[in-house]
């Protein structure tokens, strides 16, 4: 299925190239920059009964956002950036879905087990989405925290979904090196999120066209979501247009 997103970056709804964040600002790839606050790609989402999108903060200074975002269309979006234990209970108050986690729950390169034992105490594994984004790295997948920054040692595999499926409701990977950039889904790695993962997942990174979700939908066995960002007509993409992935959404599931 097709999952929408809003990704905040200083405040504002933007399209960027994963790769190209850092914190410096140095290299910054920006495709688009909204007009329209968070709260108006929130509320389309509402009214075409869109659920299970993602907010993402890109760094600080979008919680404002984000927060406009959650009233729009409560209980329909997750929220992830800079979630922690002592701020996730306040996200889900504030409208969420769930949360998404990635860095809090890493640390020296791996995961940090406590650390996770602790966020699933704060908000319960059935609101908690671990967002397991990555970069190719030979025949492996490192993920990636810090906005994409810091390169881990964690390699995707099987036995990890398999030990992180019971401390949360889903997975949210982004294809790194293929984010933003329209040049196609990496399908090997699609295919093994739906070998590997016990819980829904959803991918992200590269669609460019609306045929991505046919073939996600094929090469993922109908357990793979879809994101799509840059191409998306609602974003300046010329690629796929957002009444068309609403469509095929309804056309798979009838009862949206």
């Amino acid at each position: 299925m097709f999952r929408p997103c809003i990704d905040l970056h200083e405040g504002r709804v933007k399209q960027i190239v994963g790769g190209s964040l850092r914190d410096d600002g140095v290299g910054l790839r920006t495709h688009f920059v909204a007009d329209r606050p968070a709260s108006w790609y929130a509320e389309r989402y509402r009214q075409d009964g869109l659920a299970g999108g993602h907010v993402i903060m890109l760094g600080p200074g979008n919680e404002v956002a984000a927060r406009s975002a959650l009233a729009a269309y409560p209980g329909g979006l997750q929220v992830g950036g800079g979630i922690r234990p002592d701020n996730a209970a306040a996200w889900l108050d504030a409208g969420a879905s769930h949360v998404i986690v990635t860095s809090w729950v890493f640390h020296a390169g791996r995961i940090d087990w406590g650390r996770l034992d602790e966020l699933v105490r704060a908000v319960g594994s059935r609101r908690l989405v671990l967002d397991l984004s990555c970069r190719r790295r030979e025949d492996q997948y490192l993920v990636v925290t810090d906005r994409y920054q810091t390169l881990t040692n964690e390699p995707l595999r099987r036995d990890l979904f398999g030990q992180l499926g019971s401390c949360c409701a889903e997975f949210l990977v982004h294809a790194v090196d293929h984010e933003g950039l329209c040049q196609g889904i990496d399908d090997r790695l699609v295919r093994w999120l739906a070998e590997w993962s016990p819980r829904p997942a959803t991918y992200a990174g590269g669609a460019r066209s609306i045929a991505d979700l046919d073939r996600v939908h094929q090469i993922g066995m109908g357990r793979i979501d879809l994101t799509i960002g840059s191409a998306l007509d609602l974003f300046g993409g010329a690629g796929v247009r957002y009444a068309d992935a609403v469509a095929w959404n309804r056309q798979h599931a009838p009862g949206l």
